[in-house]
């Protein structure tokens, strides 16, 4: 397990976190990258992706409120919270705006910060991602009302066993599956109940057209969680953003393929690099001949939004 650090934030949760790269090493134009997991998930969820990414990135792995060994406040875990406490670790950390990649429930933060703070964000990467709340996913709103609205402590091993393992469609390492239950294991039933009860009612989707920075969604296939509906409605309604399909996928891509989704992570990074570097009256330009150049070039099966 890689070494985590804590960062204590002014009035909120003290926050886990890795930290990989040095940006002295890197492009000081280049912006960092923040890592945002899944429910139940925590930090530790993208250590296959992290040993993929080159030092030159400045990359975050943070587990978020109520997740891993970051704290649990008794209430408040609302994607505003997550959202407001994102803003807060990058402000204590002193970061310039970043690519924030978020995977399910990060995706949704993601989605949520991008939209109250949109001058912290160069750009998006929403994986396993929902357009409107939760409730667009029957998955999901079986899992609320059969099974966590209901959980009581301690945590069932097999229930959370299972639950993960319904993630995937390719298999991971023995060791890492382990890991990610142990990291389950340590939410309690009330953060379960909160975390689906705030995002099963919480709906961005008339508001995702304000997202004005280049967003790249990743989606498997054999995804049973989130639909292809869901995608094609995110690609469709956020201006600049591009749908990548892993074929063999199911909803977590950057576990089963951890060095693809890292060249595509970098690749997009590029992207934003270049965007963030000419002049805010070019920037629509340059994202539109980007993302279409991207399009046009790779082999990987792709949907436009409004490109």
């Amino acid at each position: 397990m890689v070494r985590t650090k804590s960062m204590d934030l002014p009035g909120r949760p003290k926050l886990s976190y890795i930290e990989q790269g040095d940006i002295e090493q890197g492009d000081p134009a280049g912006p960092p990258i923040v890592l945002l997991h899944g429910v139940s998930d925590s930090c530790h969820s993208f250590e296959p992706l992290l040993s993929h990414l080159p030092p030159s990135l400045h990359v975050f792995a943070i587990s978020q409120r109520g997740h891993g060994d970051s704290e649990r406040p008794r209430s408040a875990y609302r994607p505003l919270d997550f959202a407001g406490d994102l803003a807060a670790f990058m402000e204590v950390a002193n970061l310039g705006p970043a690519i924030v990649v978020g995977h399910s429930m990060g995706s949704s933060v993601a989605e949520c910060f991008a939209l109250n703070y949109p001058e912290r964000v160069s750009g998006l990467v929403l994986v396993g991602a929902f357009a409107g709340g939760w409730q667009a996913s029957p998955a999901v709103v079986e899992l609320w009302n059969n099974t966590v609205s209901t959980m009581t402590d301690p945590t069932d091993r097999g229930f959370v066993d299972a639950f993960q393992r319904s993630t995937l469609a390719q298999p991971v390492p023995p060791a890492f599956l382990d890991e990610v239950v142990r990291e389950s294991l340590k939410l309690p039933a009330r953060v379960w109940q909160a975390v689906f009860e705030s995002f099963v009612g919480s709906d961005f989707s008339a508001s995702l057209g304000a997202i004005s920075v280049p967003t790249l969604i990743v989606w498997g296939a054999r995804d049973t969680i989130c639909p292809r509906s869901e995608q094609e409605a995110l690609a469709r309604a956020i201006p600049y953003a591009r749908l990548v399909v892993y074929e063999d996928a199911g909803h977590t891509p950057h576990w089963e393929e951890p060095a693809r989704f890292a060249g595509d992570l970098v690749d997009f990074a590029d992207i934003a690099i270049a965007i963030g570097s000419v002049h805010e009256s070019a920037a629509d330009t340059l994202t539109s001949d980007l993302f279409a150049s991207a399009n046009n070039e790779s082999s990987t099966q792709m949907a436009a939004g409004r490109l």
